[in-house]
């Protein structure tokens, strides 16, 4: 299985713990190109196929214990604090962020809507859709090395995206993705301040992330709610994400207020999202509820008050399921919606907005994975000639630990974070200053506060000049 070795060295090296069980995967869920990392199988479409499991399931982390590296933390800046393989997921955090990209078909409505309002409504949809594949996935992504890079390019999908990692102390993460069809532009940095409170990990979200809508002229910025991680010392780890996300269309002037409740003490509120859409004279002109983690609703603010004053006066309203049969009247395109009932208090004559995937059958026993984040370190059959020698896919930590080798994924690590430091020693020796690849720092357009923008070029492949990381 590659967990047990004679040549294992390190306190936390995974070699020196007994796995209790390995996870069996479907063999029915297998790869269907019959291969994890070789040529996709092209459909009869034309479009290429891509794999729906990992090439070995991911272990238990029954015997390991958080609290044995966390206690020495608490109240501590976390990005400066190294941490054992074991707590990881098979992907980097450029790759996480790629992750956004998972609902673009919003962005394509916001593209295709001739009203206004309709856009904003889009775009609110794909900015908590966003975070909806954080839910359950309890392993932390891999910190990025200093100049690490991540390309996806889905014709598919219409979109191509690049990243990199631009700062190491603070770690700060620069993207920007754009539409096969000239239609948007999509780009922004994040360098999230995690934190150790005792009981859990708060990761508070910095930096703008940007949306142009090119056909329309129109620019939306917002920032991410905090994310907290639960019960990191004792019982089942469990996430929420809470705080208001302001997203403002800076052509119109019209704003969309989210809130993402905090759970409470009896965990009434847990996933649940409230807001509105206003226009510049501050009018309310759509009401916005749902949770993150199933599904968004939109309705006028009249009939939101009035339904809400009658669940207080203790009305004949009750509370209801949302069915398949009510999605279809409710919605043009259900049927390309997953089969999921909702938990979400539905209230007649609402619009759909958005309803989360379905993951595969087998996701738990790969990292809580959606399909989409599976295919994300996919390295098909002639990439590696194609590829920036810094991307994600090329780091053999990763690689290793995708493979079930744990072991060598740790030996890995702790050699790629030395080198990582050798080379910041030496730098600093010589005085010389590090100059990122494909991103440079300036100012948000619309924001005027500081950003990392896209200097243009990664896409001719010219990387000669690209640094040396693995």
């Amino acid at each position: 299985t590659g967990f047990d070795s004679d040549n294992s060295s390190g306190d936390f090296s995974e070699a020196n713990h007994k796995v209790p069980e390995m996870l069996d995967l479907d063999p029915r869920q297998s790869n269907r190109t019959g291969k994890h990392n070789g040529e996709a199988e092209i459909q009869e479409n034309g479009i290429k196929r891509h794999r729906t499991s990992l090439p070995a399931p991911m272990f238990s982390r029954s015997d390991f214990s958080v609290w044995s590296i966390l206690k020495k933390c608490i109240g501590l800046e976390l990005s400066k604090i190294t941490m054992p393989i074991v707590f990881n997921e098979p992907l980097s955090f450029l790759q996480r962020i790629t992750e956004y990209m998972e609902h673009i078909y919003l962005i394509n409505k916001a593209c295709s809507h001739a009203d206004p309002l309709e856009r904003m409504q889009a775009v609110a949809a794909f900015a908590v859709s966003a975070v909806a594949s954080q839910w359950e996935r309890t392993g932390k992504p891999f910190n990025p090395l200093l100049g690490e890079t991540y390309e996806l390019t889905r014709e598919d999908l219409g979109f191509r995206f690049i990243s990199e990692q631009v700062s190491h102390h603070p770690p700060i993460s620069a993207f920007y993705s754009e539409g096969l069809n000239k239609d948007f532009i999509f780009h922004g940095s994040i360098y999230p301040k995690l934190k150790f409170w005792g009981k859990s990990i708060e990761a508070e979200p910095r930096g703008t992330i940007t949306l142009e809508l090119l056909k329309h002229n129109e620019a939306y910025t917002w920032t991410n709610p905090t994310c907290c991680v639960h019960n990191v010392i004792i019982g089942k780890l469990w996430l929420e994400q809470y705080g208001t996300v302001e997203i403002v269309n800076h052509s119109t002037g019209d704003k969309c207020v989210l809130n993402f409740k905090p759970c409470g003490l009896f965990g009434k509120e847990l996933h649940r999202v409230e807001g509105y859409i206003q226009d510049k004279h501050r009018k309310k002109l759509c009401v916005i509820y749902g949770k993150w983690t199933e599904c968004l609703w939109c309705t006028d603010p009249t009939t939101y008050e009035t339904y809400k004053k009658s669940e207080k006066r203790g009305g004949e309203q009750k509370k209801k399921l949302v069915s398949e049969d009510d999605i279809k009247s409710e919605n043009d395109e259900a049927d390309d919606m997953p089969e999921i009932q909702d938990t979400v208090q539905f209230i007649p004559g609402s619009k759909l907005l958005w309803r989360i995937n379905c993951r595969p059958p087998n996701s738990s026993q790969m990292y809580n994975f959606t399909s989409f984040a599976v295919s994300l370190n996919e390295l098909e059959k002639g990439m590696e000639a194609i590829l920036a020698p810094t991307d994600c896919r090329l780091r053999p930590d990763i690689r290793n630990m995708e493979n079930g080798n744990m072991d060598v994924a740790s030996k890995e690590k702790e050699r790629l974070e030395e080198k990582q430091r050798a080379a910041r020693k030496e730098r600093a020796k010589d005085e010389v200053e590090w100059h990122t690849r494909w991103f440079h720092q300036g100012t948000n357009p619309y924001t005027g506060t500081s950003d990392w923008l896209y200097s243009g070029g990664y896409f001719d492949r010219n990387f000669s000049d690209c640094p040396d990381i693995y």
